[in-house]
């Protein structure tokens, strides 16, 4: 995820939504002080059309046999940090769900891993244009927010880590996907260091950058959230 610069064939992916404003944002060039204004309203207007009308709770990413998961160590691993970040003290380690929510909570590891879990073998897609298959196990992001119950003026999720600044911000809509979990276990085992621990947020219908590891922090806001990659002119919404 260090490169800047999307595959061939990502491109042509985001063209076919986005067209070329989208291209644009992706690549890092705003359109300079004539364009820019203009290329960040259609941003606007593409990830409001692939949020509302391509985002569908019944389109749901295809779901694959073990046998067809990606050698371990061909499965690429990425973080800002390094050597990779842990937490300040393992053993009390929570999730912060706070923000426009009736219910503000710390959760748990053993909290979290006690709600409804959702298991699937499914595959990756980086922004840098290679795939990967892996089997993800997580508590659906659905169920944490009936646990807090968000308030009627929230619209965005703000996901926070204990990696340097990286930070993603997500639709409420693509949140409550029922494939969009918080994963604690990876290929049927505890989430290891270098694929996000102890929490990372998953969901197979987004591009890589969108997925974010070693969480902390979980904010339900009125107004859009930026995002580490995204702050840089990667494209917002992040779809597969």
């Amino acid at each position: 995820m260090t490169d800047r610069f999307l595959s061939r064939r990502d491109l042509f992916r985001l063209g076919l939504v986005a067209g070329s404003a989208s291209l644009a944002a992706a690549c890092g060039w705003d359109g300079g002080p004539l364009l820019e204004p203009s290329l960040k309203r259609v941003s606007r207007v593409n990830d409001w059309v692939g949020e509302k009308l391509l985002l569908s709770d019944g389109r749901l990413a295809p779901q694959y046999p073990k046998s067809a998961r990606t050698p371990e160590n061909a499965f690429p691993a990425y973080a800002q940090m390094s050597p990779l970040p842990t937490p300040d003290d393992p053993d009390t380690w929570s999730l912060d769900v706070g923000g426009l929510v009736r219910k503000p909570m710390e959760l748990t590891l053993p909290m979290l891993q006690a709600l409804p879990r959702v298991t699937y073998t499914v595959k990756h897609h980086c922004v840098e244009g290679w795939t990967a298959i892996a089997t993800w196990t997580g508590v659906p992001v659905s169920a944490v927010l009936a646990l807090v119950e968000p308030q009627p003026e929230a619209r965005y999720i703000r996901f926070d880590t204990f990696d340097a600044e990286y930070y993603n911000g997500w639709d409420l809509k693509s949140a409550m996907h029922p494939q969009t979990i918080l994963a604690y276990a990876w290929n049927d085992r505890p989430l290891a260091a270098n694929h996000g621990a102890p929490l990372r947020l998953y969901s197979p219908v987004k591009l890589g950058y969108k997925l974010t590891k070693y969480l902390s922090a979980m904010t339900l806001t009125a107004e859009r959230p930026g995002g580490f990659w995204e702050d840089q002119g990667y494209p917002w919404l992040g779809g597969v």
